[in-house]
């Protein structure tokens, strides 16, 4: 693989090919999100252990989507097996989308775990008094209040967000270039940071077009006097949303890498980048 520089102004492209590629197989990114969602009900349903089974099936999880969404540039209907299509491919290729999934599920526990330490359980009990039908506004407000609960979200968030830098393009490292995980991880981490300007506006756009749908909701909502609607269409929007990234996370691959002569399956890239260097 061959990591290619790309101008900033292809994070805005990323997110208009995010939301075209979704409206030209909508009912196949809607069967993929809802078969990931159904895998994630079930694992939740399993204390403790679910979770981790998730932290592990995360990576291959979004190399899925990305799948999926080659399947749909190329012409074909994206179908659910896109996420076991990965472990198909032989042992070796089981292997290093296991370690993967554990050097991830690692790494998450271990950002629990310093959150946890930070708050002092603020968290938990936050969760707790809002779960509970007996708690009144003030108990809910001094549990929100508490300043151990910022600080411990923020960190949460925080490091939550280094560790999807190593992460965003390691699966498909492994998948389409064949490298091991500590090789993919780490010029997954190059090339996001050589490729800062594009992925800083790439999550602008996102924020902007978040910020624009909310607002715009709002409004009409307010001129025709429904604002309870909104209620009812915060949960498909925001599935829609969640299913876009995903789906444009192949194009954010696709143009920060390219094949070498001696690669044997890679994804077509999406643009022509300005600049190359070996990886």
């Amino acid at each position: 693989m061959r990591l290619q520089l790309v101008p900033a102004s292809r994070g805005v492209q990323w997110l208009r090919q995010g939301f075209a590629i979704f409206f030209k197989q909508p009912l196949g990114f809607a069967g993929l999100f809802a078969s990931f969602m159904v895998v994630v009900f079930v694992a939740l349903l399993l204390p403790r252990v679910g979770t981790l089974l998730m932290s592990v099936a995360l990576p291959l999880a979004t190399l899925g989507f990305m799948i999926g969404t080659q399947r749909t540039v190329e012409g074909r209907f994206p179908l659910p097996s896109v996420f076991i299509e990965p472990l198909q491919r032989g042992r070796p290729a089981r292997i290093a989308m296991l370690q993967l999934g554990l050097i991830y599920a690692a790494a998450s526990a271990l950002i629990v775990w310093l959150s946890d330490a930070v708050d002092g359980g603020a968290l938990d009990r936050a969760m707790q008094v809002m779960a509970d039908s007996k708690s009144t506004p003030e108990k809910m407000q001094e549990a929100m209040s508490d300043d151990r609960l910022q600080l411990g979200l923020l960190l949460r968030f925080g490091l939550a967000a280094l560790l999807s830098v190593p992460f965003w393009h390691a699966p498909a490292l492994v998948h389409w270039g064949g490298h091991p995980p500590a090789k993919a991880l780490f010029f997954s981490l190059v090339a996001c940071w050589r490729n800062r300007g594009a992925f800083v506006v790439y999550g602008l756009a996102w924020t902007a077009a978040i910020v624009l749908v909310v607002l715009a909701a709002s409004v009409v909502l307010a001129v025709l006097g429904q604002r309870q609607i909104m209620t009812l269409l915060a949960m498909p929007v925001s599935l829609i949303f969640w299913t876009v990234l995903y789906a444009s996370l192949y194009f954010t691959f696709a143009d920060c890498f390219t094949a070498d002569a001696a690669d044997a399956a890679e994804p077509p890239p999406s643009s022509t980048p300005n600049e190359e260097t070996s990886s």
